[in-house]
C-alpha cells in the first residue's frame, strides 16, 4: 500500500505512524486532507474526511481499479472496503454489515451512496434484467427518501433527519435479489417545517401533476451530493417535486396510488395562500366566515370541510359502556391538535414511501432449495451525534442511538479483539479505551433510566409537567456520574433552572431543554384524526391509517411511548448489526464553515477522540489482522483429514510426495495431512511458505498479523485451484462417461423390447374392451379406455376422437326426426347456460306450448286455444315457440298474474282472466336479449330495442317446482339461429333492465314463508321474493 502514495501524502494506514499519539494522528489527518487524500485506513477501518468539493474518485475507472482488489493493494476508498465486504459475505457465504458513524455533515449519506453505487457497479455481469431493475430502485431510493426525510440544521444544509439501515439480499452467485430499508426515529417537527420553506416541498408541490424525471443514480449528479462537495445556497438544497414526484392519475382516468403524496404536498395551511416569493401569507381576514377559511386546505385533500374541522376543533372520547363524550378543545388544544396531525401525516406519508420502495425491492420467489443460500450486506447511514444550541427529545434519541452504535464498536473492536487474545493465550499488552456502557445504562436502564422515568411520567395521573419530569430525575440520577442539571450544580449559569439537564455523552456534554418532552414522548394523535383518513375516499390515504378501522365505541389502549419505541429498534438493531461481519466508515467533519481547504484542529481532535480511533489504532497496532479456526484454515489451504490413526505411519518425505503442481498451498497438507493435530499441520504449512514471523498460534486458531500474508496464500491457491479442477475434471468424466456408454446400450435394449410389448399389450387390451360396444344400450359410453404408452398418445385422442363421432352416429340416427327440433333446443341452451346455472331442465321432455295443454292449464285451455287462433288468423305465424303463466312487475311497482306467448314472429303479453287478451305484443326482432338467474328463480328479463324490458317470472306450473328457464331460452336461441339472427343470454343474480328508458335494478331474495312467487319494491329497483325451503 505505501509504495502506491509518496511520503508527501502522508500515511495511508494510521497503524504505521511512528507514535500513536492525539498530535502525529492529527498531522496525518490534516496532510492527507490537504493532498486530496480524504480516506484513510486503521486496519480494516476506513476513516473519510468530508472534502466539500468534488473530486474524481468515483467514476467507472476507480471501480474497475479496485474490483477484486485487496485492501492494501491500492489507496485507501471507500469502493476497497465494500469490495472487502462483498469478497467476505460471498467466499464464506456469511452475512456482512457496514457501519457507517459520525456526526452531522461529516458525509455519512455520501458514503453509503457511493457504497451501493460500486456495489451495484460489480454485480449482475450478465446483466439479468430483474437484478437490474433491484439495482436501480435500491441506488434511486435514496433521492426520494432525502427529499422527504432531509432538512437544513446549523451544521449541515442537507442533514438526514432520519436513520436507514437497508439490507440488500444476494443469491449464491453474489447478484443482489433484493432489499429491506428500515427507517428509525424520522424527525417529524423539522420536517413539517419544510412544507412551508422557500425551495422546499410546497415551494412546487403545484408541479406535482408533471410526470417524473428518473432522478440520477450517480452521486455526483445528485442534488445532496453537494455535501461531500462545493456549498451551495440553502435552498437548493432542498427536494423539488417536479424532479421526483409522480403523475397524479393514470391511463383512463383512474387515479394512481402515487397521487396522494401530491395532494398532501399541495395542500395550504387553513386560511392561506402563497405569495410570489413561495411564503404563505394570510388569506381571509379574521372575520371571515370559518367554512371560507377551511375551503382550500379541505379542497386538497380527500376529507370534507366539515370532517376536518370537527376533528381539529373537537374530540369523541369512548367512556366504555358505548357512551360517547363530545369534548370541545381550547384554543391551545386545537393548535396541539393541529400540530400533531400535520406532524403524524408526515410521518404516515415517509413510512408509506419506504414500504411502496421495500415492496418494489422484496425478494419474491426465493427458494433456498433451488436458488442457494441467500446472504446479506447491511449499510446502516444513521444520523450523527448533535449538539445545537437548543437541544431536545429528537437530539436526546439521536444521540442515544450514537450511544449505541459506540458501545457496539467497543464490543466488537476493542473489548471482544482483547478478551479472544487473552482467551487463545496470545501475549498482549491490554489497552486502556473509554466504555460508554454507563451511559448507555443511563438513558435505557429498565426502571431506572431517563427513558424509564420518562414514561413513567407520561403515565402518571394528574397534570405533570417538564419540570416536574425534571425534578424526579434530579432525585433519582443525581448521584450518577454523567448526569447533573442546575438544581444539582447551581454555580453552573450554563443551564437553566426547571429547564435544562445535561449528560456527559463519550462525544461530550451536552446540555438538553426538557421542554416537550413528556408531549414529543406521548406523541399523542386523537383517534378522531385516525377515523377521519381512514374513512377518506383515497384508498392510500385511507391504507396509511389502518388503527382508524377502531369502532368509535371501542375504549382504546395506551400505545407504545415514542422512546421506547425507539429504544426497541435500538436493541433490534444492535442485534442484527452484531450477528453480522462488521466493517466501519469513521466520518470526520473537518471544519463548519464548509471549506474545502480549512482543517479545523480542535474540530477535528473532539471527533477523533470521542470516536475512539487512537484506541483502535493501538489495538491494531497490537493486534493481528486475520484469525481463523485451525481446522477451516485448512479447510481452505490445504485440506483437513479424520481424526489419524496413531498407529499409521508419519508423513511421506517430499521426494516421495504429488508433485508440486498437484499440491494445494502445501504438499503436506493435501490432499490428506497425517500430522497429530490440526496445530502442527498448520504450521508446517506456514513455515513452507516462510510465514513463521508474521503469525501466532492460539490454542484452537491461527492468527496472521498482516494481510499481506492472507493475500499470498490467496493468490498462490488462486493460482493451483484451475489446475486441481483440470485434473478432477477429467478424471471424473472420463468415468462417468465410460459408465454412460454402457448404461445406454443396456438400456436403448431393453426400451427397444419393452415398447413393442406394451403396444402389442395395449392394442390387445382395447381391441377385448371395444369389441362388443354396438350391442351396448349407451354405445361404449361406460367403458373405461386403457392408458396408452408415451408412444401412443397421440393415437389415443384421434381414435377417441373418432369413437365419439361414431357414438354420436349411433345415437342421432335412432332420434325420431319430431325429436329433433327439441335436442337443437336444448344443446343451445346448454351452450349458454353449463356452468352457469346449476339447473335448467334438461332432463325432461319440453312440452313448449303448456298453455293449451289442459293438464297444465285446467279450465282455461280452449279460451287459450280460441285466442291462439284469432292471432294466428290475423298475424299468420309459423309456430308457437313457448307459452305459460307468469308473474310480472311493470314500472309502477306493480305486479300482475299474466301470461306469455312466444311465436316465431311476436312476444305477447296476455291477460288470463280476460280470455286471454293481449296487453302487448313485441316483434321479435326487437328483443335483443334475454337475462336469468343462477338460482332456482324463473325469473326472465326480455331485453328489447325501445329501452322498454319486460320482467316476468314463471309460475303456476305442474309440477310446481318444474325448471322453463333454459326451455324458454333455448327454444329463443335455437330461433334466432335459424333466422340468423343474435341473441344475448346473461346469467347474473342482480339484473338491470330499463322501464322506459329508467334504469333499475332486480335481485332475488329467498323468502321461506312464501308460497307462490311475488315482485317488491327494493331501495335500487325491485326484488323478486321466492318461495325457500
Amino acid at each position: 500500500m505505501a509504495e502506491l502514495e509518496g511520503p508527501e501524502f502522508g500515511k495511508a494506514d494510521f497503524v504505521l505512524l511512528d507514535e500513536v499519539t492525539m498530535e502525529q494522528f492529527l498531522e496525518n489527518l490534516r496532510r492527507r486532507f490537504s493532498q486530496g487524500r480524504i480516506y484513510t485506513y486503521i486496519g480494516e477501518v476506513v476513516v473519510a474526511v468530508n472534502p466539500y468539493r468534488t473530486l474524481e474518485l468515483y467514476g467507472p475507472p476507480a471501480v474497475e481499479r479496485y474490483r477484486g482488489r485487496e485492501l492494501y493493494e491500492r489507496p485507501p476508498h471507500l469502493f476497497a472496503l465494500a469490495d472487502a465486504a462483498y469478497k467476505a459475505m460471498k467466499r464464506r457465504a456469511k452475512d456482512t454489515c457496514i457501519v457507517i458513524s459520525g456526526e452531522s455533515g461529516a458525509g455519512k449519506t455520501e458514503a453509503s451512496k457511493y457504497i451501493m453505487q460500486y456495489i451495484a457497479a460489480i454485480t449482475n455481469p450478465t446483466q439479468r434484467a430483474e437484478v437490474e431493475r433491484v439495482k436501480n430502485v435500491l441506488l434511486k431510493s435514496n433521492c426520494v427518501l432525502e427529499a422527504f426525510g432531509n432538512a437544513k440544521t446549523n451544521r449541515n444544509d442537507n442533514s438526514s433527519r432520519f436513520g436507514k439501515y437497508m439490507d440488500i439480499n444476494f443469491d449464491f452467485k453474489g447478484d443482489p435479489t433484493g432489499g429491506h430499508i428500515h427507517n428509525y426515529l424520522l424527525e417529524k417537527v423539522r420536517g413539517c417545517r419544510g412544507w412551508a420553506r422557500p425551495g422546499g416541498c410546497c415551494a412546487h408541490a403545484d408541479t406535482a401533476r408533471h410526470p417524473p424525471t428518473a432522478p440520477s443514480s450517480s452521486p455526483e449528479s445528485s442534488s445532496s451530493s453537494r455535501e461531500r462537495g462545493t456549498s451551495t445556497p440553502s435552498t437548493s438544497c432542498y427536494w423539488e417535486p417536479r424532479r421526483l414526484c409522480w403523475p397524479p392519475s393514470t391511463s383512463a382516468g383512474t387515479p394512481a396510488p402515487t397521487a396522494t403524496p401530491g395532494r398532501v404536498l399541495r395542500a395550504p395551511p387553513a386560511g392561506t395562500t402563497r405569495t410570489a416569493t413561495g411564503r404563505w401569507r394570510r388569506r381571509w381576514p379574521s372575520s371571515a366566515s370559518p367554512r371560507r377559511r377551511w375551503a382550500p386546505c379541505a379542497a386538497s385533500w380527500p376529507p370534507s370541510c366539515t370532517c376536518l374541522r370537527q376533528a381539529l376543533l373537537t374530540r369523541t372520547v369512548a367512556a366504555g359502556g358505548g357512551e360517547l363524550i363530545e369534548k370541545g378543545h381550547s384554543p391551545k388544544e386545537a393548535a396541539y391538535a393541529r400540530d400533531a396531525c400535520a406532524k403524524a401525516i408526515y410521518e404516515r406519508l415517509f413510512c408509506w414511501i419506504v414500504g411502496r420502495i421495500n415492496a418494489s425491492i422484496a425478494a419474491h420467489d426465493y427458494d433456498v432449495r433451488l436458488h442457494g443460500k441467500s446472504t446479506v450486506i447491511g449499510v446502516l447511514d444513521i444520523y450523527g451525534f448533535e449538539i445545537f444550541d437548543t437541544n431536545s427529545f429528537e437530539q436526546f434519541c439521536i444521540n442515544y442511538c450514537n450511544e449505541k452504535l459506540q458501545q457496539l464498536f467497543i464490543e466488537l473492536i476493542l473489548r471482544q479483539e482483547q478478551a479472544e487474545y487473552q482467551r487463545e493465550g496470545i501475549a498482549w499488552q491490554s489497552i486502556e479505551y473509554f466504555s460508554n456502557e454507563p451511559i448507555v445504562e443511563l438513558v435505557e436502564q429498565p426502571h431506572r433510566g431517563i427513558l424509564a422515568l420518562l414514561d413513567e411520567a407520561c403515565l402518571a395521573a394528574g397534570t405533570v409537567t417538564d419540570s416536574l419530569f425534571l425534578a424526579s430525575m434530579d432525585t433519582r440520577l443525581g448521584r450518577h456520574p454523567h448526569y447533573t442539571s442546575r438544581k444539582l450544580c447551581p454555580t453552573d449559569k450554563t443551564m437553566e433552572f426547571n429547564r435544562d439537564f445535561r449528560i456527559k455523552h463519550y462525544a461530550g456534554d451536552v446540555t438538553y431543554s426538557v421542554e416537550g418532552f413528556l408531549d414529543k414522548n406521548k406523541d399523542t394523535l386523537f383517534q378522531d384524526f385516525k377515523r377521519l383518513f381512514y374513512n377518506s375516499a383515497d384508498a392510500v390515504l385511507r391504507a396509511m391509517w389502518p388503527d382508524g378501522e377502531q369502532s368509535i365505541t371501542e375504549v382504546t389502549k395506551r400505545p407504545l411511548t415514542t422512546g421506547t419505541l425507539f429504544k426497541n429498534s435500538m436493541v433490534a438493531l444492535v442485534e442484527n448489526l452484531a450477528s453480522k461481519e462488521p466493517y466501519y466508515v469513521r466520518c470526520i467533519k473537518p471544519n463548519d464553515q464548509k471549506s474545502p481547504t480549512l482543517f479545523d484542529e480542535e474540530r477535528c481532535r473532539h471527533q477523533v477522540s470521542y470516536l475512539g480511533l487512537l484506541e483502535n489504532v493501538r489495538v491494531r497496532r497490537a493486534g493481528f489482522a486475520y484469525r481463523q479456526p485451525y481446522h477451516r484454515f485448512l479447510l481452505r489451504y490445504g485440506l483437513r483429514p479424520p481424526s489419524r490413526d496413531p498407529r499409521q505411519p508419519p508423513p511421506a518425505p517430499p521426494h516421495l510426495a504429488l508433485p508440486p503442481r498437484y499440491k494445494m498451498t502445501c504438499e503436506y497438507t493435501w490432499p490428506n495431512h497425517l500430522m497429530a493435530t490440526d496445530r502442527e499441520a498448520t504450521q508446517a504449512l506456514l513455515e513452507q511458505h516462510g510465514f513463521q514471523d508474521d503469525v501466532a498460534y492460539g490454542h484452537t486458531k491461527v492468527f496472521i498479523r498482516t494481510p499481506r500474508t492472507l493475500f499470498c496464500l490467496e493468490q498462490e491457491r488462486a493460482q493451483l485451484i484451475p489446475i486441481i479442477v483440470l485434473l478432477l475434471q477429467k478424471a471424473w468424466r472420463g468415468a462417468l462417461a465410460r459408465r454412460r456408454c454402457r448404461y445406454l446400450r443396456a438400456a436403448y435394449t431393453i426400451m427397444a423390447y419393452y415398447k413393442r410389448h406394451k403396444v402389442k399389450a395395449y392394442l390387445r387390451e382395447l381391441l377385448r374392451r371395444f369389441q362388443a360396444v354396438r350391442t351396448l344400450p349407451d354405445f361404449g359410453k361406460s367403458v373405461v379406455w386403457p392408458e396408452p404408452p408415451a408412444v401412443l398418445a397421440r393415437f389415443q385422442d384421434a381414435s377417441q376422437r373418432l369413437f365419439c363421432r361414431w357414438r354420436a352416429r349411433q345415437i342421432v340416427k335412432n332420434i325420431p326426426p319430431s325429436e329433433m327440433g327439441q335436442i337443437r333446443a336444448k344443446v343451445a341452451a346448454m351452450e349458454a347456460l353449463e356452468g352457469l346455472r346449476k339447473d335448467w331442465g334438461c332432463q325432461r321432455s319440453w312440452a313448449r306450448d303448456y298453455l293449451s295443454s289442459p293438464r297444465e292449464n285446467p279450465g282455461q285451455a280452449l279460451p287459450f286455444a280460441r285466442r291462439l287462433q284469432t292471432l294466428k288468423d290475423k298475424v299468420h305465424f309459423g309456430s308457437v315457440l313457448f307459452s305459460c303463466h307468469v308473474r310480472k312487475i311493470n314500472r309502477f311497482s306493480k305486479s300482475r298474474d299474466r301470461a306469455i306467448l312466444v311465436t316465431d314472429q311476436h312476444l305477447y303479453k296476455l291477460d288470463p282472466r280476460k280470455q286471454y287478451r293481449v296487453m302487448r305484443a313485441l316483434p321479435l326482432s326487437t328483443v335483443t336479449g334475454l337475462s336469468v338467474t343462477s338460482c332456482q328463480a324463473q325469473l326472465v328479463v326480455f331485453h328489447t330495442q325501445s329501452q322498454d324490458d319486460l320482467a316476468v317470472c314463471l309460475h303456476k306450473m305442474q309440477p310446481a317446482e318444474d325448471n322453463r328457464v333454459g326451455e324458454l331460452v333455448g327454444v329463443l336461441l335455437e330461433h334466432c339461429r335459424a333466422t340468423k339472427r343474435e341473441l344475448q343470454v346473461r346469467v347474473s343474480d342482480c339484473i338491470q333492465l330499463s322501464l322506459r328508458g329508467r334504469r333499475r335494478l332486480l335481485t332475488v331474495e329467498t323468502r321461506p314463508g312464501a308460497v307462490t312467487p311475488d315482485f317488491g319494491k327494493s331501495r335500487d329497483g325491485f326484488v323478486l321474493y321466492w318461495p325457500g325451503r
